[in-house]
């Protein structure tokens, strides 16, 4: 069933606040939309229209607001919910991928029995940015032998380049800046 929310109508509800968390940068604040039960709904409707349910197996999301979009679109897409987080807070056994951030590194983790081999994925978050995050996941995904069928984004900041880590996979974001 088609959406009846557009990413117009998300777009609109998004509010930019200006310098935080720091002076230069234009957040975008989500939480107009996750607030909007139909702009909600309808964010997942758009984020998962290219899938049927059953037709993911995994649908893995990003710390942390990632998190809220993946987990309902797993619920949709009557698949398995997995988070890959910071490190340090899975309690299991992980794999680990660093990636660079503008000033030095972070990494992420996620457990090693998340993924099946040969699992259909779709990998979500929140916001596509300068990409680090989003390719040290999906780079993780890869090394347990998951098949990622799209990763997609609410929002991408297109001016960031972002997608050149994600050149393996097919990439869609709803909102672009």
């Amino acid at each position: 069933m088609p959406s009846t929310v557009t990413a117009a109508e998300i777009a609109a509800a998004i509010r930019n606040v200006p310098d935080f968390p720091k002076p230069g940068i234009q957040f975008k604040d989500i939480t107009p939309v996750l607030a909007d039960a139909r702009l909600f709904a309808g964010a997942i409707e758009l984020l998962t229209a290219n899938f049927k349910p059953g037709s993911i197996d995994a649908v893995v999301g990003i710390d942390a607001r990632g998190f809220i979009f993946a987990a309902a679109a797993a619920t949709k897409l009557k698949a398995g919910f997995v988070p890959v987080r910071k490190k340090g807070k899975l309690p299991f056994t992980t794999i680990e991928q660093d990636y660079a951030l503008e000033y030095g590194h972070a990494t992420v983790a996620l457990h090693t029995d998340a993924i099946k081999p040969g699992a259909r994925v779709l990998l979500v978050d929140d916001l596509l940015a300068t990409g680090g995050t989003s390719g040290a996941a999906a780079s993780l995904v890869k090394q347990l032998g998951g098949n990622i069928l799209e990763v997609v984004f609410l929002i991408e900041l297109k001016f960031l380049d972002g997608r050149k880590h994600l050149n393996d996979f097919p990439v869609r974001s709803l909102v672009t800046y």
